[in-house]
């Protein structure tokens, strides 16, 4: 078999970005490889979902008020367990789990980052063989390195990312991160079992055709949200349009699509809901600094994702995020 040496496996990629830092320390690049192995297992588990006894509810209910699926408390032990026994983790904050965790120990306190994330976004569509994923976000420390790590280390605005990505276990598994420098795609080639680079530095499109909303909630959502939907139901041939629906129902699966094609991702806020419903710490934060790296936009309908100064740990906001153009389109309605 002929082996292909110009595509970089994830762990080649990480150590050949470390050469271009002469200063880094390689703690972040040890932390986005663990990130990988993680995700290399629950694919496995993801995959077989269906024959083993892993779909279903736990009977249990997370700190959302949602039914617990046996597939997501997998998902969170796998990224916990392989983040604590790491070298470069401080501790961890996840969508499951009513608090964040502190990896307090000699080699873990000494780590300058901390991780939160969603472990499986999209869990109610496990049965039914949609795609599904992992979100996950990286902070530097505010807090003194050598001792525990506080909630001060998680309650940071999204601009003080270092690194953010996602997972889509789909036709095929990929993972997709985001640095200060680039936003780089790798697929996983299950012959070798490694993550390859196949999307370098992707780039957002800055205009689409497809837009991304439960049309279940329309009545629920504010006017001027209402009046956006309509407008891109009503586009004509000379302006554009009129704009294609794509809602899969995993965040992950209709976003991934909108940063690859183009398109917009809209949650807002219902009258149920007037905080809205996805969380800010472990869905938009990550997502709203892949899509801004890749030339995007992301907001709450009034201010930016990545400015907004997290309040609680399960914080939920209302989310738009996607093409730049669309987004600038979006915007004229919501400040009308």
């Amino acid at each position: 078999m002929n082996v292909n040496r110009k595509v970089l496996t994830l762990d080649e990629f990480t150590i050949q970005e470390l050469r271009g830092l002469p200063h880094a320390t390689g703690q972040l690049s040890s932390l986005l490889r663990d990130i990988g192995l993680a995700a290399k297992r629950v694919n496995v588990e993801v995959n077989k979902a269906g024959l083993v006894d892993i779909l279903g509810d736990t009977g249990t209910i997370n700190v959302q008020g949602e039914d617990v699926k046996k597939l997501d408390i997998f998902a969170n032990n796998q990224f916990m367990g392989v983040l604590k026994h790491g070298i470069s983790c401080a501790g961890i904050g996840s969508e499951e789990m009513d608090d964040f965790v502190v990896f307090d120990d000699e080699i873990s306190n000494a780590s300058k980052y901390v991780v939160m994330f969603d472990p499986l976004d999209g869990s109610g569509n496990i049965d039914v063989n949609i795609s599904i994923g992992t979100i996950f976000s990286v902070f530097k420390r505010v807090s003194e390195l050598g001792k525990p790590c506080t909630k001060e280390d998680f309650l940071q605005p999204g601009n003080r990312q270092v690194a953010a990505g996602y997972v889509i276990y789909g036709s095929s598994t990929m993972l997709v991160y985001a640095t200060s420098r680039a936003v780089n795609g790798f697929t996983l080639d299950t012959a070798i079992g490694e993550f390859c680079l196949s999307h370098p530095d992707i780039q957002c499109p800055v205009d689409g055709k497809m837009y991304s909303v439960n049309h279940g909630n329309f009545f629920q959502y504010e006017k001027q949200v209402q009046e956006y939907i309509t407008a891109c139901q009503k586009k004509n041939k000379t302006n554009g349009g009129p704009y294609t629906q794509r809602y899969i129902g995993s965040m992950v699966a209709d976003v991934h699509r909108n940063l690859i094609k183009g398109g917009i991702f809209m949650y807002p806020a219902t009258t149920d809901k007037p905080k809205g419903k996805l969380r800010l710490m472990y869905e938009c934060k990550p997502l709203a600094f892949i899509v801004e790296k890749a030339g995007g936009k992301a907001t709450d309908g009034k201010n930016r994702i990545l400015d907004l100064q997290p309040e609680a740990l399960h914080q939920r906001t209302p989310f738009f995020i996607g093409s730049k153009n669309m987004m600038e389109e979006l915007e004229g309605f919501l400040t009308a």
